[in-house]
Parts: structure tokens; sequence; C-alpha cells
């Protein structure tokens, strides 16, 4: 071995469940590789502690229930709140999400927004509720995000996540939908499911 090749850093690695090493990314080389085409910029993934994790196709209920919500919820909003919808969400360097909607003070880009600024991030889940409420729940928690909505894309029953702390959410209740849904932080995006068809 050479030693340009020896003296060279070696990358960081992730360790997946089979314990094979893997190199670590950044939100900045991923960018990176976008720009080079490495990367198609259509493509649907997430970055969670440096690996990239490739997201379910979305279904056609799935995109109803989103586009509808974001709509609806768009009218209701206070000036000083936005909404963005399927927007990356940078929780540190090596980690992104892509939620269905997240609800921030308009003051803060949403390319900006930190976990503990969000005031609400929606997933709706139709193939991904086991992730979304299991995996995707802890890493919100874990990075402060202060509410964290699943809708279940068929049946429309909701799972309220508060109270976060490094161990998960600790308040978790499911809100069927024919009861009214309010966020804590923007109480006027109240809605009950069951009043909208989503045919």
């Amino acid at each position: 071995m050479n030693e340009h090749v020896r003296s060279r850093p070696i990358a960081r690695t992730t360790r997946a469940a089979e314990g094979l090493p893997r190199r670590a990314w950044t939100t900045a080389e991923l960018v990176a590789m976008v720009a080079a085409g490495i990367i198609d910029e259509t493509e649907r993934i997430e970055l969670i502690g440096g690996e990239i994790v490739p997201m379910s196709p979305k279904g056609r209920r799935h995109s109803v229930v989103a586009d509808e919500l974001a709509r609806l919820w768009t009218r209701r909003l206070p000036e000083a709140v936005s909404i963005s919808i399927e927007q990356q969400f940078n929780l540190d360097p090596e980690t992104f999400c892509e939620p269905d909607i997240i609800v921030c003070p308009r003051s803060i880009k949403t390319y900006d927004l930190k976990g503990p600024e969000a005031l609400l991030v929606v997933e709706v889940a139709e193939t991904s509720y086991a992730y979304d409420t299991g995996a995707k729940a802890k890493l919100y928690a874990t990075y402060g995000v202060r509410e964290y909505w699943v809708i279940e894309a068929v049946t429309l029953v909701t799972r309220v996540h508060r109270q976060p702390s490094a161990e998960g959410f600790r308040s978790v209740v499911e809100v069927p939908a024919t009861e009214p849904l309010a966020p804590l932080l923007v109480p006027e995006m109240v809605v009950r499911l069951a009043d909208y068809d989503f045919a």
C-alpha cells in the first residue's frame, strides 16, 4: 500500500442491523450528489443518522388525504404561521426527513427549521404506518419535535404524539376520525377528519 493511500482519513461509518460497517453521509454530500447527477432529484429518500433510506411510493389515498388537509389548513393558519408540504426537514447534518406536512413559524425557512421550532409535523401513513409510529416517532422525539401526528390513510385514526424526550414521546393517544383534532400550538387548525370526503 502506498503512503498516500495509507494517510487518507477513514470515512465514518454507521452500523447496519447485520453489523456491517456503512459509510455515513451528510445532507451536504447528498445535495452535491444530486447536483452532480449521481442521485436523481426526483428520488424519494431520507437520511437517518447518515444512512440513506429509500421511501415507499405514495398511494392515491395517501396523496389525497395529505393534499386536502394541506389545502384546508392553509386557509386557517394565522399570518405568523406557514405550512410546508413534503419539504426537507433537517434535524442535524446527518439526518433529514420529508414529512407530508410541517407547520412552523413563518419567520423560519423550512430548510433552517430545527426540531423544537416545528409547531406540528404530520405523516399520512398507508404502507408506512409501523415505521412512522415506531422508528420515525422516536427520531422526532429525540430531536425535540413537540407534536407529531400519524394519520392512518384509510381509517383516518390519528396517533397524536406529544411531550418529546430522549426515550420517545411521553404522551401517545389515538384519536378516531369522529373526534376533533387540534394542535396544541396552532389550535386554529382544529379538524374532524370524518367531516371530509377523501375519496
